[in-house]
């Protein structure tokens, strides 16, 4: 049986509803970690607004069919002009939220910066999502999420012994480090926003959310239990328990066995002597690696997977983002749905009582404008 988990997709009437019904975002162009919170927002009931001055000519934005532009209509708003400013102005002095992804000042020169628009509306809470910041030596210079995980301190704990450091596609900075953090800023602010009446500035650097992100590695140190070599640590690659190991057919393993007792078992099941296996002796870490190298070559990864995937040993298959929604755990979640035919991740996190929805792009402009009473003007 499916489980139903507090995920749903629209109904074909584009219902509304969430635990964010009621709230207005306008977001303001962008990629990468900007839509990533414009769609997070709309999952959750946030009736959201983007303007874009070319909708669908940026990097990753393909239209309709793009998931992260689902749940909300898009403009076409050319900033540099006054009615395209005019519009912003009308929708932000109607908003409860305001994402934008610009450098620092550009929105300003548009006329739209904080100290413009919380004048016409004081309860806005103001989201802006860059890669340094708003404020620093680097805060003016462009950048993408490989230059602020290195930057941060991220990249370079990605790192096996004698091997280049490598990145996580754009999960660290873009969204790991960028949007996640501003979607928590801007809810933190909304959430004050209630009691005070005053909206203020969220500043979401990439940069300062990644090395967040890294806090587990400077307790770690702290703590005397981490080697500033990279890949001579548990979490880095150094571990023989906790890798990534190829399979017989080509595939790969994730092996995660830190725990003791997950450890032990795995031993048992690959009918490994406990003695000639010790855990906790680093200096043979690199020996009992290609020792597990060689037993994990000899199956196919399904062989493997029938073997350990139902057993407390902490290994996994490694799969990749296409192959995934295959997967009986995740079909069982649900945690990949279907929109215009495009499969894609569902809404996260599952709110028991006031579910996301993943919904279709809207295309009906005027009904969007009008729901926030704006009327749009001509250039």
């Amino acid at each position: 049986m499916h489980d139903q988990a507090n995920v749903r997709q629209a109904d074909s009437d584009g219902g509304r509803g969430g635990a964010l019904a009621g709230v207005r975002v306008l977001e303001v162009g962008g990629i990468g970690p900007n839509p990533f919170a414009g769609m997070m927002l709309a999952d959750m009931g946030a009736d959201v607004i983007r303007l874009d001055r070319e909708p669908g000519a940026g990097f990753g934005q393909a239209g309709a069919g793009d998931p992260s532009l689902r749940g909300r209509q898009t403009l076409a708003a050319d900033l540099t002009t006054a009615a395209g400013a005019a519009l912003a102005r009308a929708l932000a002095r109607r908003a409860d939220v305001l994402i934008e992804g610009f450098r620092p000042g550009v929105m300003e020169r548009f006329g739209l910066g904080p100290d413009d628009l919380l004048e016409l509306n004081p309860r806005l809470v103001y989201g802006r999502i860059t890669g340094y910041g708003q404020s620093g030596p680097l805060a003016g210079l462009p950048g993408h999420d490989l230059n602020f995980v290195a930057l941060a301190g991220l990249l370079g704990v990605s790192q096996r012994v004698g091997e280049r450091p490598m990145f996580a596609v754009n999960a660290g900075a873009d969204y790991g480090g960028g949007a996640m953090f501003l979607l928590f800023g801007v809810l933190c602010a909304l959430l004050e926003a209630r009691t005070s009446g005053r909206g203020q500035v969220v500043d979401a650097a990439m940069v300062d959310g990644v090395a967040l992100l890294t806090t587990m590695v400077h307790a770690l140190r702290a703590a005397g239990k981490w080697d500033e070599r990279p890949g001579f640590n548990v979490l880095d690659s150094g571990a023989h328990f906790y890798e990534v190991y190829a399979t017989a057919d080509g595939g790969h393993l994730a092996v995660g066995a830190i725990e003791p007792r997950f450890y032990a078992r795995l031993l048992e099941l690959l009918e490994l002597p406990a003695d000639q296996f010790p855990q906790w002796q680093a200096e043979r870490w690199p020996e009992l690696k290609e020792r597990f190298a060689a037993v994990f070559a000899t199956r196919t990864a399904n062989e493997w997977e029938a073997l350990l995937g139902a057993q407390e040993v902490c290994v996994t298959v490694v799969r990749g983002p296409f192959a995934a929604p295959e997967d009986p755990h995740l079909r069982a979640r649900e945690t990949f749905v279907e929109l215009g035919g495009v499969r894609q991740p569902a809404p996260a996190p599952r709110l028991s009582r006031t579910p996301p929805v993943a919904r279709p792009a809207e295309h009906d402009p005027a009904a969007a404008l009008h729901r926030w009473g704006v009327e749009q003007k001509a250039d």
